[in-house]
């Protein structure tokens, strides 16, 4: 499954106005700037912007013909992953909450970092002239598994990760063979 490639879902949220030396709301501040021209609207369309971008390189990455059947009925499903490591690719990103200078961001990527994750938060603050720290990250998916799947720290025992494995061992095994992770794209 390590080979798939599988995509991560993450909500990330986001502070417009100051700029850290690591990207985050923790970090030194650098820099403090105004945020009140940024609208819902300018940022939803940096992110179609980065969104876009981003599905370009998916599609050079996954060794599919950009112009062929396969290409397009693998991009409808959502099944193009790259043939190997790459650079991190964000697949989808929607912002679900914005009340200036808060935001919140939904994204679905491949082969991210955390910092990876809040450099991304800065950069959308400077596409809108101004600046953005990151001041939340949670993994919400990691391939097949969603935060149900999650086991509380004190449930990490033998017994109870075995339960979990067995639990999602079936459903794991019917995406594979519906083709969700197919060997040969990724």
């Amino acid at each position: 499954m390590y080979s798939c490639h599988l995509p991560k879902e993450y909500t990330l949220q986001g502070l417009f106005g100051k700029a850290t030396d690591d990207f985050s709301d923790s970090g030194r501040l650098i820099e403090k700037t105004t945020f009140d021209h940024i609208s819902r609207d300018k940022l939803e369309k940096i992110l179609a912007v980065i969104q876009g971008t981003n599905q370009k390189a998916l599609l050079a990455f996954s060794g599919v013909d950009l112009k062929s059947q396969e290409a397009y009925e693998l991009a409808v499903k959502g099944l193009l992953r790259p043939l190997q490591k790459t650079p991190p690719i964000i697949t989808g990103v929607r912002c679900v909450r914005f009340a200036p200078p808060e935001f919140t961001l939904e994204i679905q990527c491949l082969n991210e970092t955390p910092q990876y994750l809040r450099k991304l938060i800065h950069e959308i603050g400077l596409e809108l002239r101004s600046a953005a720290v990151c001041s939340h990250v949670r993994r919400t998916r990691d391939g097949f598994f969603t935060l149900p799947d999650a086991l509380l720290r004190s449930h990490w025992d033998l017994r109870s990760v075995g339960e979990a494995v067995r639990q999602a061992g079936p459903r794991v095994r019917a995406a594979l063979s519906l083709g969700e992770a197919e060997p040969g794209q990724g």
